[in-house]
């Protein structure tokens, strides 16, 4: 494991996988560099990957874990992730991590690739969902009840509640009530404060190649936001994992996915 310390003096732990041009992961929700370990293992078999745990979760921690829990804090986590390894990168983003992925594009780090794949972006008139689960979840958080945060993420992405209810009970949920707090950084991410449809002026800004990826098997909205994305970009292109789901292994994400951070 490696470190790299952010602008406010943060931790971000991350592991370097591969040689060759360098791609950073960043992972959705939740999400440890523990879960993307597969997917960057089989990718790093084409360049150089960076694979990091998000400021608050897994080996990074976070100076800044309160309020307002602003994107800026992420984007100078990757920036200094990307000057650690030579000053320029790819960004592939998963989920949420797409969205961060963005904004960390647009502000002048060093992307030269972006991937923004299953982007759970709401569509237009569903606006006020984002709204609510901004307010709901910040409302958890002030309440110091980081657990019941995930259990209402784990919710609304379609977990049964006793699914939900077993997790609760079981030696996991200790790390996943840990990792609560970081959901903030998502939701300022996706821009649910203001409804968290597709951010069409931040696309707009892109001025890098990017590939938009999608597979819509179990959440088929994301089908629609991905062709808004891919249609907003002004170097866009969108590649259809048909009958994929939205976590899908490696082997169907890297085919797709390597020969564009290669071109």
């Amino acid at each position: 494991m490696n470190t790299v310390a952010s602008d406010d003096g943060t931790s971000i732990a991350y592991d370097v996988l591969g040689d060759g041009p360098v791609v950073i992961i960043v992972g959705g929700a939740t999400c440890t560099r523990g879960v993307n370990a597969s997917l960057a293992t089989a990718l790093a078999e084409h360049c150089q990957v960076i694979n990091y745990d998000r400021r608050g979760r897994g080996g990074s921690e976070d100076r800044s874990v309160r309020p307002p829990y602003l994107v800026e804090r992420e984007i100078e986590d990757l920036a200094a992730l990307v000057k650690a390894h030579g000053g320029r990168a790819a960004i592939y983003g998963h989920s949420s991590g797409a969205a961060l992925a963005l904004h960390a594009t647009v502000s002048g780090i060093g992307v030269d690739r972006l991937v923004m794949h299953d982007a759970p972006y709401n569509l237009p008139g569903s606006e006020q969902r984002g709204r609510d689960w901004d307010a709901h979840l910040h409302e958890l958080l002030a309440a110091g009840r980081p657990g019941d945060a995930v259990a209402a993420f784990l919710q609304i992405v379609g977990m049964p509640h006793e699914m939900i209810d077993g997790m609760r009970q079981s030696p996991m949920w200790p790390g996943m009530e840990a990792v609560g707090p970081s959901l903030a950084y998502d939701s300022a991410a996706m821009g649910d404060r203001s409804g968290g449809t597709v951010p069409v002026d931040l696309l707009a800004r892109v001025d890098v190649p990017a590939l938009v990826m999608v597979g819509g098997d179990d959440y088929g909205f994301m089908i629609d936001v991905a062709q808004l994305l891919a249609d907003a970009l002004p170097d866009g292109r969108i590649e259809h994992l048909v009958g994929a789901a939205h976590n899908v292994g490696p082997e169907v994400v890297v085919p797709r996915l390597a020969p564009f951070l290669s071109a």
